[in-house]
């Protein structure tokens, strides 16, 4: 009898463990050298800062920005900035994919018994990488406890909730651009600006950029669903769109659909994938 196939949760199970113990390895590589390992994360948690100095300085000649105080600004600036950095820690880099198709390198990685993605997603992994989540943690605690809020249980759940599903859906978007370089070659500018860029557009109140763009990331690409629409219940503000409740508690299915889109949009690069034939 041949060796039954793995069923759906199997196959899932078998792609993280092979991240684990690829990206285990070059963490080990990366605490190699102790000094240098923490002069890097030091110095990455001192420029990681800098966006949130920005804030800091802002309210210095302002008391709201939007009708958002300081607390709740930095509410939104770390639940994006964790989301961001927890998604270019596990998949960051998945940016190498277009490089290996030009060199045909993704051949090799196409061959060894363990999925593909898993594979260049865990790649070269930087424990540096973790100083944006490790800051984000650190202005969220900041907030939470200056904010003016009734806390409720739908509010207490909704906080680890927003960061769990704002991370997954920076890690589908990453891997969803970055597949394109399947067909259109680089598209790092193009990658960057719904990443970074994205995250630097929710670190500020939907309040203050025209309903056209707060649309665009609700029905467009749903970057509203990191943290600007839960962040309105937990926060007590209006919608600015008048949208349905319901929006608001939403994030889990929006990171389920875009995980759905980068896996289709994952296997479909694979199947128009043709090698270099070297």
């Amino acid at each position: 009898m041949g060796k039954p196939s793995r069923s759906g949760l199997g196959r899932i199970g078998w792609a993280v463990r092979s991240w684990w113990l690829i990206a285990g390895m070059w963490a080990r590589a990366s605490l190699a050298y102790r000094a240098s390992f923490v002069l890097l994360l030091l110095s990455s948690l001192a420029v990681s800062s800098l966006d949130f100095v920005v804030i800091v300085l802002m309210f210095q000649h302002t008391t709201e920005l939007g009708g958002w105080r300081l607390p709740e600004l930095a509410f939104l600036y770390s639940t994006s900035a964790f989301a961001l950095g927890t998604a270019n820690l596990l998949v960051g880099s998945i940016d190498a994919l277009g490089e290996r198709i030009r060199s045909g390198t993704l051949d090799t990685v196409l061959i060894r018994p363990a999925p593909a993605l898993a594979q260049l997603c865990a790649e070269r992994l930087s424990l540096r990488r973790i100083s944006r989540p490790l800051q984000a943690v650190l202005v969220l605690g900041w907030s939470l406890s200056a904010l003016d809020v009734h806390w409720t249980a739908s509010k207490v759940l909704l906080v680890p909730v927003l960061l769990i599903c704002g991370s997954v859906i920076f890690s589908a978007i990453f891997v969803s651009f970055a597949t394109l370089q399947f067909w259109w070659g680089q598209v790092g500018e193009v990658q960057n600006a719904f990443t970074y860029g994205g995250a630097t557009l929710l670190q500020y109140p939907p309040t203050v950029f025209a309903k056209e763009l707060v649309a665009g990331v609700v029905f467009g690409v749903p970057l509203a669903f990191v943290n600007w629409l839960p962040a309105l219940h937990v926060l007590g503000h209006p919608d600015p769109l008048g949208l349905p409740t319901a929006f608001q508690y939403a994030s889990p299915a929006a990171a389920a659909l875009c995980v759905a889109v980068a896996g289709l949009a994952w296997r479909r690069g694979l199947r128009a994938y043709r090698g270099t034939g070297s």
